[in-house]
């Protein structure tokens, strides 16, 4: 069977699975939980290290009887343009299933290729989703050009695609905020675009990272999922918890910033 490789296996989270089991046990057990089921969430993607238990946090916001589909979307690191997965993806857990009704309903590329690259902004989603959602599929959706207009264009074809199939999902877009820089101004510059989003206000959002200069590397994921989620029928943002590199490293001087936010 073709499959996706797990490529930053190893690196960026544990790539023996008793490792990882208890990694994630460790996340979940642990879990800021603040609403009872979200429409979407923001996770980040960096190493389990610095921002797991964030992760963790942001997915226990979704019940674990949760068995349908999650949407994930991702910003391209490496300048590939917007494309879709349709083989599953292997984690040190099992491999997870794509969602191929759903996936044939987007009118998006689908390039193996650029997923093969070792993109992590996807595939440190996978695990948290087979830990606790076992039963649950994936549409794995790489995010190149991040403009305003084709976050619509993008979130216009995912509803689409939900109306024709009539998928019970979840979206969840993979981002970090601030890269590298002393962690007072990342946390002012993060929280101040995080709080544009808690009227689920996209455009505003847009409007404030160009504003400071934030150097947010999902916005386009996040203002996607925004916007299906908000005509899904979510009312507003919730930010779960935000904190920086500096915690883990002890170095506050160049941070990168990390938030899980919840759309409810």
């Amino acid at each position: 069977m073709v499959i996706r490789r797990a490529g930053v296996a190893g690196m960026f989270y544990p790539g023996e699975r008793r490792s990882l089991e208890s990694l994630l046990g460790d996340f979940f057990r642990n879990a800021e939980v603040e609403c009872p089921d979200s429409y979407g969430i923001v996770s980040p993607h960096a190493g389990y290290p610095y921002s797991g238990q964030l992760s963790a946090s942001a997915f226990s916001t979704i019940p674990k009887s949760f068995k349908g589909t999650f949407i994930l979307i991702g910003p391209s690191h490496s300048g590939f343009t917007t494309c879709i997965s349709a083989i599953p993806w292997e984690t040190p857990l099992g491999n997870v299933d794509v969602d191929l009704d759903l996936i044939g309903n987007l009118d998006l590329n689908i390039d193996e290729f650029s997923m093969e690259y070792q993109e992590n902004s996807l595939e440190v989603q996978i695990p948290f989703i087979k830990y606790r959602f076992p039963n649950a599929k994936i549409v794995p959706v790489l995010m190149g050009d991040q403009s305003y207009k084709e976050a619509i264009s993008l979130a216009d074809s995912i509803l689409k695609a939900i109306n024709i199939t009539g998928s019970d999902v979840r979206i969840v877009a993979s981002s970090d905020f601030s890269h590298y820089i002393p962690e007072d101004i990342a946390k002012r510059q993060d929280l101040y675009v995080i709080d544009a989003l808690k009227n689920l206000n996209i455009e505003e959002f847009y409007r404030r990272i160009k504003e400071e200069g934030v150097s947010v590397c999902g916005y386009g994921p996040v203002s996607v999922m925004v916007s299906v989620c908000r005509r899904l029928g979510a009312t507003h943002g919730r930010l779960i918890k935000y904190t920086t590199s500096g915690e883990t490293t002890g170095d506050y001087s160049q941070v990168v910033g990390y938030a899980a936010i919840a759309v409810v």
